[in-house]
């Protein structure tokens, strides 16, 4: 009887071992995001990371990590070739200061009406090859483009014409963003997104530009930013889905098309999910007697896409890159009537 006890502990522990073995992933990963945990895009992104795990049953597990857990902003381009983490969901506009195409082709300011438009255009118009060539030197390949609705704006001042940019504080990130601004007369302030809520809380700043309405609320930021623009006419970043290119090219195919799968779908959910955020957000501080919510007149727009124009073609005479950048998204905005 004791002989068979034993053989059935150990039989069990063996079925034990192999479950847990098959459970064990036999890739982990850390990505980093540029939002801060509490807001909700970060945990959209962390649902997506769970669903990459179930699609591969188990082979797969990503731990998405909020801005600064492991290195700064501008850092995770290198983090990533050099391995310390092994991929980010990030703003590329952040590594302006290593080539200005990052800028361009991170954040062409005031090119995007529409969410829709600018996937289309990394999918099918070229982008996301664009984008590959630029950053695989960098040791990086990118997996998927994803992006948010257009970004408001949170001001302690009412904004109601271009003309209230005049000398206004405003947040802004490297690279093109800031230098727009400061062409319509603002005074940009470089602070990482993590910084905007004690920024305007302590007035270092007047105003931001820091991403949708809803994750702004989700942060506080209408309660010393009362005037927020929306729905935004400036910003809408490229979210650069990315992971280090050793990694990658060493991946089995099929691993790489579900990779490319579920950001893609990432990507359409973020924009439908944030918009209806927004939506519902908006209605909130529409019945908030202390936030007044201000949507920019169509003339206004026109005026900020006229400036932004003329940025394009600055930067587009950086360097290579930047040209090819600005050749390829103005000759899409031309074929779908958009410029």
């Amino acid at each position: 009887m004791l002989k068979r006890t034993s053989c059935l502990l150990l039989t069990g522990s063996a079925l034990l071992l192999g479950l847990s073995t098959a459970q064990a992933a036999e890739y982990e990963w850390k990505f980093q995001a540029s939002e801060t945990s509490g807001e909700p895009s970060f945990k959209i992104k962390q649902e997506w990371a769970n669903k990459v795990t179930e699609m591969t049953n188990g082979r797969v597990e990503i731990e998405i990590l909020p801005i600064n857990a492991i290195v700064g902003p501008t850092e995770t381009l290198t983090a990533v070739s050099s391995g310390i983490l092994q991929g980010h969901m990030t703003d590329p506009s952040y590594f302006s200061g290593q080539d200005p195409a990052f800028g361009m082709l991170g954040n062409l300011v005031g090119a995007w009406q529409n969410p829709y438009d600018f996937l289309e255009y990394m999918k099918y118009g070229g982008g996301e090859a664009l984008y590959n060539e630029l950053a695989n030197p960098y040791g990086t390949q990118l997996i998927s483009a994803a992006t948010f609705p257009l970004e408001s704006v949170p001001s302690t001042v009412p904004i109601e014409t271009l003309e209230d940019f005049e000398g206004l504080k405003i947040r802004a990130p490297q690279g093109m963003v800031y230098n727009i601004f400061e062409r319509i007369g603002a005074s940009p302030v470089n602070l990482p997104g993590s910084e905007v809520y004690t920024g305007l809380e302590k007035g270092v700043i007047d105003a931001a530009d820091s991403t949708v309405l809803s994750n702004n609320d989700s942060m506080g930021l209408h309660a010393f930013a009362p005037y927020p623009l929306y729905p935004g006419f400036h910003s809408m970043p490229m979210i650069a889905v990315s992971m280090n290119k050793e990694i990658w090219d060493g991946l089995p195919s099929e691993l790489q098309t579900t990779l490319e799968v579920a950001f893609d779908g990432m990507a359409y959910d973020l924009i439908a999910r944030l918009k209806a955020q927004d939506i519902e957000t908006l209605q909130k501080l529409k019945e908030d007697p202390d936030v007044h919510p201000y949507d920019l007149p169509a003339e206004e727009r026109k005026k900020f896409r006229q400036a932004a124009e003329k940025e394009w073609a600055e930067w587009a005479d950086e360097n290579e890159m930047t040209q090819k950048i600005y050749e390829s998204a103005t000759d899409f905005l031309r074929s779908r009537n958009l410029l």
